[in-house]
């Protein structure tokens, strides 16, 4: 019988373990971290959506601004450069939120920090999911139809450009300096 955890060498214990000596936190620098995954992760997505719908388009203007819609609405399509920096500043604050939920979940799931490009490319999918149906709705944004195009390159675009870059930066900010505490987390 095929099973998930056995299948990537995981067992079900490492998951739940919340042993606090599983790994310690105590030489990381979470600031640095939310600092690093954030500027990473924003820098990474805006240059992907920059490109992606200027392909298809989309000056870079009406595109930050899009963003700034959430707050403003369609007003936010009227006013000018102002309205596309409080796009990029919207932008930044969601990529910092993801960065810092991130850094409070490996607290409580170890497997996050020690599987960090699997749990990297998971994240990307959830925040992919959680921006497109609960934050977008709820927002003033514009609704857009659904397109299965779009939403596998946003799905990739997630992946590669907030996911992973945030599980890889936190990892390196969180993993223990003590070369023991790694070796022991290796096994």
């Amino acid at each position: 019988m095929f099973s998930w955890p056995e299948f990537v060498g995981i067992e079900i214990e490492e998951i739940m373990n919340s042993t606090p000596a599983v790994f310690s936190l105590q030489n990381s620098n979470p600031l640095l971290a939310i600092l690093w995954a954030g500027l990473t992760c924003g820098t990474l997505d805006i240059t992907a959506a920059l490109v992606v719908y200027g392909y298809f388009g989309r000056p870079p203007m009406r595109l930050l601004q899009g963003i700034a819609a959430g707050v403003l609405g369609s007003r936010s399509f009227q006013g000018g450069f102002s309205t596309a920096l409080l796009g990029v500043f919207c932008h930044f604050f969601i990529a910092f939120s993801a960065a810092t939920v991130y850094l409070m979940a490996i607290r409580w799931i170890p497997f996050l920090l020690e599987h960090a490009v699997i749990s990297g490319a998971l994240y990307g999918i959830a925040v992919y999911f959680f921006m497109n149906r609960v934050v977008v709705p709820l927002s003033g944004a514009i609704k857009y139809p659904f397109s299965l195009q779009m939403m596998a390159i946003g799905v990739v675009i997630h992946i590669f450009c907030i996911g992973l870059p945030i599980a890889l930066v936190v990892q390196r900010f969180s993993m223990p300096q003590n070369e023991s505490v790694r070796t022991a987390l290796a096994r």
